[in-house]
């Protein structure tokens, strides 16, 4: 599918630009007459999702024989109706108004039954894409809907991504609706080279191996990928699924990603109400890791969030957060524990180094949440009270050593002249 699309990193896009770019995708996708499944994100991301998945309808529905969508929640978990109709912006209990006869889906990731197997990636090509650190098969399941279907459309924005470098495209699949065994390894792929050195970039390992999966999907596929800039959209491209979310990572690069010149003894991160547990509030971490100075603090501000996490909660109370060499110097102790927990744990944690029994991270991490103060010291992360906190005390604070971040998780931190941890491999 030949590639169409806009970007302008300053201001929103129009709206007759934006209906010339779907009008073209409803062409472009071959749809006449066939069973489409549009592949959208849950409401941990930012898009104007309502709207957008309006227009495809109107755009498809009329041409295809169907158009269903299916929520690629990963391990999130699933959404109520209620849930699915906030987030397609819909009237409770109508949603049918504006989808007609449209089916929406969750993801079921642990249901052998929701799943099919393509094939594994043979070991060979793991070493390969993984530069040598990892030499085995990998098993690739995907939800069997997309198997059901004539034409898939994967559907989301794009952003700077702690495990895969930039999120989007192939990322609706892998971990979006896949099993276990992908996602797992590589998100343990991400935590072995290390955020810093990930997230940003567009050419990672981790996005490599996640595109020679998707290479054994045997529908036709096609993407529309969107770049949020604040809350307009000033990026959408619609095509093949990897030059459709390359465009716009390259877009995302330069909207989503803020330079400083120095980095900050104290961070407050504050988490918007779109992170309902640790889980993806982490992302406050994983954002501004790379501006806080050695031996400072990055606190997460999140008082509504009181969970860790629905679906691993238990896991990470076992493991608890530490750095990767800390995991990896202790693997055996380790191994059988699920690689995307472990993962979560290292970027949560940050950089640092593990020797002769001892763990040294290169910052203190501090929850100011709703998790309760022994929670916090049990799972190895510092915690204050988020009363104790005055945000009006954080603003104008950069040349105090302080900055405060209002809506965390999406954009992206870095310092103009990186040190030697941030750099690719």
């Amino acid at each position: 599918m030949e590639l169409i699309g806009q970007g302008q990193p300053d201001g929103a896009l129009p709206d007759e630009t934006i209906g010339r770019i779907v009008a073209g995708l409803a062409g472009g996708l071959d749809a006449d007459g066939k069973d489409v499944l549009v592949v959208i994100p849950d409401h941990t991301r930012t898009c104007p999702l309502p709207r957008i998945s309006r227009a495809l309808h109107t755009a498809l529905a009329p041409r295809a024989r169907r158009v269903d969508f299916l929520i690629a929640l990963g391990t999130h978990p699933p959404l109520s109706e209620p849930r699915i109709d906030a987030l397609l912006g819909c009237e409770p209990g109508r949603r049918a108004d504006v989808f007609g006869e449209s089916r929406i889906f969750n993801h079921a990731w642990q249901n052998p039954d929701a799943l099919a197997t393509l094939g594994a990636l043979p070991s060979d090509e793991i070493e390969r894409i993984t530069g040598g650190r990892f030499a085995m098969d990998v098993e690739v399941t995907i939800n069997r809907k997309v198997l059901e279907y004539d034409r898939v459309l994967i559907c989301g924005p794009v952003f700077p991504h702690e495990v895969v470098g930039f999120s989007g495209g192939a990322k609706y699949f892998f971990p979006g609706i896949c099993g276990e065994a992908l996602l797992n390894f590589f998100h343990w792929l991400g935590a072995v080279i290390s955020c810093p050195k990930i997230i940003g970039n567009l050419h990672t390992p981790v996005r490599a191996l996640l595109h020679a999966a998707l290479e054994m999907v045997p529908t036709p596929t096609a993407a529309l990928t969107m770049v949020i800039d604040g809350a307009d959209l000033v990026g959408l491209y619609v095509g093949d699924a990897v030059q459709a979310w390359e465009a716009a990572a390259q877009l995302s690069s330069r909207c989503n990603v803020t330079y400083l010149n120095h980095p900050f003894d104290s961070v407050l991160s504050a988490a918007p109400a779109m992170y309902d547990e640790l889980w993806v509030g982490a992302k406050c971490m994983y954002k501004l890791e790379p501006v806080v100075a050695d031996g400072g603090e990055l606190i997460i501000y999140a008082p509504h969030i009181t969970e860790l996490s629905a679906t691993h909660g238990a896991v990470i109370e076992q493991v608890g957060y530490h750095t990767r060499d800390y995991f990896l110097a202790q693997w055996d102790a380790f191994k059988d524990y699920p690689w995307g927990v472990l993962a979560h744990s290292t970027h949560v944690k940050g950089i640092g180094t593990y020797a002769d029994g001892v763990e040294r991270p290169r910052i203190q991490v501090t929850l100011a949440t709703g998790i309760d103060e022994a929670t916090c010291r049990r799972i190895n992360l510092g915690y204050r009270d988020p009363a104790s906190i005055d945000l009006d005390d954080w603003r104008d604070h950069r040349s105090a050593g302080r900055l405060y971040v209002s809506k965390a998780g999406e954009t992206l931190y870095k310092l103009a002249d990186p040190p030697a941890w941030q750099a690719p491999d």
